[in-house]
């Protein structure tokens, strides 16, 4: 898996809810591109819970957002947002799993739309969640002007599930 460099790191004002490393009230995702799929490893706090050890459905449904968002930022090289997003919650999610795996994958696109599916799983592989996001894309005039995207790259190396971290590779 190819790490994907966030292309808003460190760009004053910079404070989004998903994926901001500086945003101490946020979930902080990070994200990989595996083949045609966008890959997160996410771990869960106590602090996100709806319920007692259960995590809100609200932060599902963020993580899953998010995901598919990273999905149009990789995949297509533009921004955009959410125009709807239909979400099944199938299992309880606890917020005592060691990790969660969000995958999304773009499934169809037409003209300014994607439609974008993502898949929360628990640290055992079962299904937890699930959405499909309608994506309205910018041209990628206006995705540089109003969202200063410029391009989503990757960087090599892999991630260590049971470490829970990323090891860079160098180029060979």
């Amino acid at each position: 898996m190819k790490k994907i460099v966030n292309p808003w790191k460190g760009m004053p004002g910079y404070h989004c809810f998903g994926c901001a490393p500086g945003n101490a009230a946020g979930v902080k995702m990070e994200f990989y591109e595996d083949g045609d799929a966008i890959v997160s490893v996410w771990h869960p706090e106590p602090q996100y819970q709806g319920w007692l050890n259960t995590l809100h459905g609200g932060i599902q449904s963020v993580l899953l957002d998010e995901i598919c968002g990273w999905v149009v930022f990789r995949k297509l090289q533009t921004a955009g947002v959410t125009s709807k997003m239909e979400t099944r919650f199938m299992k309880e999610v606890s917020t005592n799993e060691p990790y969660l795996l969000l995958k999304a994958r773009l499934m169809e696109q037409r003209r300014n739309l994607a439609l974008v599916e993502a898949c929360l799983y628990n640290a055992e592989g079962i299904l937890c969640t699930k959405t499909v996001c309608t994506y309205f894309t910018f041209p990628k005039e206006k995705a540089h002007a109003e969202m200063c995207f410029v391009s989503c790259d990757t960087e090599a190396g892999e991630y260590d599930l049971k470490a829970g971290r990323f090891v860079k590779r160098e180029a060979l």
